[in-house]
């Protein structure tokens, strides 16, 4: 069966106190739509709608970057959830299959739930979400009878036996996605606020002779983003299940609440965090690395036994090939480093490629930008870049060539060869008392005067 998204994505998140629509605020590094739509995506859907109201124009670009081909509908008034839903019937016009409707800011719905969701489909018409609360508060609750959902009861309208439910509602659901759009027009909107909700889809289909059950989940899967508070009780949930995650497959964390990890991080077991790294959007750590403390990676790929920091930076596009070191305050940037080399210290190596078992001393710097375009350097394979060497890109240093100390490399350097680019050294006898004399007497009259 062909199966069809409707994320919900229209609020306009006043509590966030932002101009940057609610669905859009990240969580480990990865907006709360990110989230919802990759858990979607386990579906394989045909096709993919989000509906979007507050700051619309933002979150079709957002979309566009997670999934090229999703389409983005608008609800210009904000009527309630049954609203934003027909607002998706265009989207789906001719579509013969089942629609998952999703809410962008619920963004910890696992794929697996989303999956039992749409196997429920085998056995009833409608299909709820429902979760346990440990403190039902104001949720609807949901009254069962076995299997079947007999209704969902708002609290304000619920009798002292139906408040006494803990099965609540999270308000997702599945069902065929021309049958949800019928059973749509059939919702009213005379209620205190004047909207259409979508929970009146129960009633309507009960009362159309259609079947409708229940799955549950883990409340912390509903986990609603209101407040900025919201959003960082959120984060704190995401990283405590990814760091128990990444323990559960053999990554080593020394000091896992100070690991920082993104939505897309990928790490191997074996490896060994130690405290206070970053892990930002985009970064892959093969088996048996070594990441050290205080160090920041994004957009990079660290290749098996690499050992990198403390205090290193991995910038987009750094690739580290097996058994590399990268050492104290050194930073990587669209730089591939080869097999066995080694930047230890106070480096900055940008748009280069090093080769196998080249060491660059301290205080290199590839000199990559002049002002207006970024031009490469290339390292060939054992070869060794004196400490404090400056490489004016665009140039290239061959195989097993060598820079001096305190030398400036403007021009190609060939395989075997020593380049030397500094300006002669001079010493001027007695030259150093004479001027400290002069200096320490300038001090004095200052001193005096003052």
């Amino acid at each position: 069966m062909s199966t069809a998204l409707i994320i919900l994505a229209a609020g306009k998140g006043t509590r966030m106190n932002s101009d940057l629509p609610k669905v859009l605020h990240p969580i480990a590094q990865a907006s709360m739509l990110e989230h919802a739509m990759t858990a979607g995506q386990a579906l394989a859907p045909e096709r993919t709608v989000v509906v979007a109201g507050h700051g619309a124009d933002l979150v079709k670009a957002a979309v566009a970057e997670i999934d090229e081909v999703a389409q983005v509908v608008l609800q210009e008034e904000q009527l309630g959830t049954g609203h934003a839903v027909l607002q998706a019937r265009d989207a789906l016009a001719g579509f013969g299959g089942d629609a998952v409707v999703l809410y962008g800011d619920t963004p910890f719905v696992s794929a697996e739930t989303i999956e039992r969701m749409v196997e429920a489909r085998n056995r009833a018409d409608l299909v709820i979400l429902g979760f346990e609360a440990a403190d039902p508060a104001r949720y609807g609750r949901l009254v069962m009878a076995g299997d079947s959902l007999e209704k969902i009861v708002e609290f304000k309208d619920a009798s002292d036996e139906e408040r006494a439910i803990t099965f609540c509602n999270s308000g997702l659901m599945a069902c065929d996605a021309q049958q949800m759009f019928a059973l749509l027009d059939q919702v009213g909107n005379d209620n205190a606020a004047g909207e259409f909700y979508l929970t009146d889809l129960v009633e309507i289909a009960r009362s159309a002779g259609l079947t409708v059950t229940a799955v549950a989940c883990d409340e912390a899967e509903t986990l609603g983003i209101n407040s900025r508070a919201d959003l960082a009780k959120a984060d704190a949930v995401f990283q405590a299940r990814a760091r128990a995650e990444l323990l559960d497959m053999g990554v080593t964390l020394m000091a896992p609440d100070t690991v920082y990890l993104s939505l897309d991080t990928v790490i191997g077991r074996d490896t060994v965090i130690e405290p206070n790294v970053v892990f930002g959007p985009g970064v892959t750590v093969e088996s048996g690395a070594l990441i050290r403390a205080f160090s920041h990676l994004e957009g990079c790929h660290v290749s098996r036994g690499a050992k990198v920091g403390p205090y290193a930076r991995l910038r987009p596009g750094a690739e580290l090939a097996e058994d590399t070191h990268i050492g104290n305050f050194v930073e990587i940037k669209n730089a591939e480093i080869a097999e066995g080399a080694k930047v230890n210290h106070l480096s900055y190596i940008g748009d280069a490629s090093v080769g196998k078992k080249t060491n660059i001393g301290a205080g290199t710097i590839t000199c990559n930008y002049d002002g207006f375009m970024k031009h490469r350097t290339e390292i060939g394979a054992g070869a060794f870049i004196g400490s404090n060497t400056m490489l004016v890109a665009p140039v290239k240093i061959g195989n097993e060539a060598m820079t001096a100390t305190g030398a400036v490399v403007t021009k190609d350097v060939d395989d075997g060869d020593l380049a030397i680019g500094r300006a002669p050294q001079e010493n001027k006898p007695g030259r150093a008392r004479k001027l400290m004399d002069m200096l320490r007497a300038k001090k004095a009259r200052i001193t005096n005067k003052s």
